[in-house]
């Protein structure tokens, strides 16, 4: 696995954890213990994010880092990866 595979796995990892800590702090919303998990990871998520779009390009469209270029559509599609 490459680099650029091992960082959108640990995203990957972070958006679960994230969805998990989100239905749990849905019903236990004091939690303090909880709540200092879901920045955690959010942090490390956010984290793995910019790190991942300075280096390989976007995610998604509102990632976009050039003022004077639209490279969301650098990047093979989907489709066209292989």
């Amino acid at each position: 696995m490459n680099e650029k595979q091992q960082l959108l796995r640990k995203i990957k990892q972070y958006d679960f954890t994230l969805k998990e800590l989100n239905l749990y702090l849905d019903t236990h919303p004091n939690c303090r213990r909880g709540l200092a998990m879901f920045e955690k990871y959010k942090g490390l998520r956010n984290k793995c994010i910019s790190e991942y779009t300075e280096r390989f390009g976007p995610l998604t469209p509102e990632q976009n880092n050039d003022g004077k270029h639209w490279d969301w559509i650098d990047d093979p599609w989907p489709w066209e990866r292989r």
